[in-house]
């Protein structure tokens, strides 16, 4: 009989189940992004991957397939003698939904305080819907990856070690009890990250065009995917966020 697999506290997954959540919309949204002219700007795969192909979709393609397989494999040897359930993907759908709402809500609320107006997404509308469902899950993803799991998780480690005396793991949260510096610190470092996660939807030629009200929506669903993030685990957030994007952009 299988153990139960190592959860945090909080009741989040261990992060071999984490990984194993969201392997479908990094093979989703791999296999359709060959097909556009445009990428996630934290997409580090495609490239190399495609270059790797000489260039050929359908190797491409293939390879994604190949390494999207090769994953499962790994995460099923590496998470041998942990429970996964088939339920935990349905799980994490209804919890994205749900969370989806909530990150709307928020930002909506806080644009409309600040500013006295109606809250728009923050979310410019570019392209086909097939292009939108792509990218949106590319930003599930990758997003996730280079804010939540790379700048806030070992930042907040990094900085909470430093500064305030305790401890937190990448993927496995905040470890309590922390002192009152370390709270300082992490509110701080939180912040730091939801301004920097939404400050990047301004840069690079795709950019859209600074506005005032976007920034401090998007800075406010930072803060939320950074609270579900540690709250519900890595999986939750990715799947969150990428309906979230979906919602907007292509429905």
């Amino acid at each position: 009989m299988n153990e139960p697999d190592a959860q945090s506290p909080l009741g989040r997954p261990g992060p071999i189940v984490e990984l194993a959540l969201t392997l479908p919309i990094f093979v989703l949204y791999h296999v359709g992004v060959i097909f556009l002219d445009v990428r996630n700007a934290t997409d580090w795969v495609t490239g190399p991957l495609l270059r790797f192909a000489n260039g050929d979709r359908l190797a491409y393609v293939g390879l994604t397939l190949v390494l999207g397989g090769a994953f499962a494999v790994v995460l099923g040897i590496a998470g041998k003698g942990t429970t996964f359930r088939a339920s935990r993907f349905v799980q994490a759908l209804v919890e994205g939904v749900a969370l989806a709402v909530l990150m709307r809500l928020a930002g909506g609320f806080a644009v409309s305080k600040v500013f006295a107006a109606a809250a728009r997404s923050g979310l410019a509308v570019n392209g086909g819907l097939f292009t939108n469902l792509v990218m949106s899950l590319g930003a599930g993803f990758y997003e996730e990856i280079a804010f939540r799991v790379i700048l806030f998780g070992v930042g907040a480690k990094l900085w909470i070690r430093l500064f305030g005396g305790g401890t937190m793991g990448v993927l496995s949260g905040v470890r309590p009890p922390l002192g009152v510096k370390s709270i300082v610190v992490f509110a701080l470092w939180s912040l730091a990250c939801a301004l920097a996660f939404s400050g990047v939807h301004y840069v690079g030629s795709l950019g859209d065009v600074f506005e005032a009200r976007s920034f401090l929506y998007r800075a406010v669903l930072g803060l939320v995917l950074t609270l579900i993030y540690l709250t519900r685990g890595f999986a939750t957030a990715v799947w969150a966020h990428a309906i979230y994007d979906v919602w907007v952009l292509v429905l």
